[in-house]
């Protein structure tokens, strides 16, 4: 700072750099603001693709124009003021139809979301209503079965955690498999609830594309269909957690199925999805569990829950891995016409469990 007739001025080339700092940070602003823009309107604009390609244009030029307005010399500074009011009055007019935009129950669903998961409960006896058991012969070609199921808690035996890989090996899709003593199992799966017309998104993931759904189903197929008609790497590990935080995390699912019953929410790529609201779960039975880079990059969640001594201790994670990979078992399964859907399950769930590390909780 310069002294100038008693009072204090910043330096010329302290200024200089202030209003560099100040101009960059107004480009990432309008930079940013634009690429969110464009993806909101791109992904939620109930209009014809050209439509949407036409508002997204429009929204790049205005925000070109607040640029030049403050970056130009020559420019007015009044005018420079004027653009600058239109972008934001364009940018609370799109945040508050932002805001208008709610979760739905009632839309033209696809086939293997469109039932959404009820819970009865009587004391230790649930019965859920809408448990998906699809006999799948590719990913368009099967035969749709909601069934409704009994389970007894006080016969929860064992939890199983499957990472499901379709996209190299830090993305998975993460299931829960809880088995029972009588034989049966139940997988949850939090999934996009699409619309007949649509197909996942990871963007539009961010942007309320989708309503968030629960999946309660049989192994044979929510496990199937991803060994032997998609073709995913699927891996399963058998947790070694108490028989209480077995049933306190299925009591969190039911509570789950129950609240999205009577409210509907936006699944969200990054807070809400698969592996997040399994870690939330999990924290609401262990408070002390930190955060990690491993809830968002969910393909690397099984050493996570390594790490916790949530697996089993007395195997290196490296061996495990490779017991825990279950393709080669469910490929050897062939459903067999002739049985009823409850045997080709329990067929199925004896098939892929063939492996050293499956052991039965204590």
């Amino acid at each position: 700072m310069n002294r100038q007739n008693g009072n204090y001025a910043l330096a010329p080339s302290l200024k200089r750099g202030l209003s560099f700092v100040l101009q960059v940070l107004l480009v990432l602003a309008v930079l940013c603001s634009g690429v969110w823009a464009s993806m909101a309107l791109w992904f939620q604009l109930p209009a014809s693709a050209w439509l949407s390609i036409t508002m997204i244009t429009g929204w790049w030029l205005l925000s070109i124009a607040v640029l030049i307005g403050w970056f130009t010399r020559h420019s007015s500074r009044h005018r420079a003021f004027g653009i600058a009011g239109v972008y934001a009055m364009c940018w609370l007019i799109l945040l508050g139809w932002w805001h208008t935009i709610q979760p739905q129950q009632n839309k033209p669903w696809a086939p293997d979301v469109a039932r959404q998961l009820q819970v009865e409960q009587t004391g230790h006896l649930v019965t859920l209503h809408n448990v998906r058991n699809f006999d799948w012969r590719s990913p368009t070609d099967f035969t749709p079965r909601w069934e409704t199921r009994q389970y007894d808690l006080n016969k929860l035996s064992s939890l199983d955690v499957i990472t499901s890989y379709w996209m190299g090996p830090k993305i998975a899709h993460v299931l829960l498999s809880f088995g029972f003593t009588d034989g049966q199992y139940v997988t949850f799966s939090i999934e996009t609830r699409r619309e007949q017309h649509e197909t996942f998104s990871t963007f539009g993931g961010f942007f309320r594309k989708f309503e968030l759904s629960l999946i309660a189903a049989d192994e044979r197929d929510i496990i199937y269909t991803r060994t032997n008609i998609r073709q995913e790497q699927v891996y399963l590990y058998r947790m070694q957690v108490s028989k209480a935080t077995i049933r306190s995390l299925f009591n969190s699912y039911l509570q789950e199925a129950r609240e999205l019953e009577q409210q509907p929410r936006f699944y969200n790529t990054l807070t809400s999805n698969c592996t997040t609201i399994v870690f939330n779960m999990a924290r609401l039975i262990d408070p002390g569990l930190p955060l990690d880079y491993r809830i968002i990059l969910s393909g690397y969640l099984p050493q996570y829950i390594y790490e916790h001594r949530g697996l089993n201790q007395q195997l290196p994670f490296s061996v495990l891995q490779q017991q825990a990979y279950i393709n080669p078992y469910a490929q050897h399964y062939i459903p067999s016409g002739n049985s009823s859907g409850q045997s080709n399950s329990a067929a199925f769930s004896a098939a892929i469990r063939h492996q050293p590390n499956i052991q039965p909780v204590p």
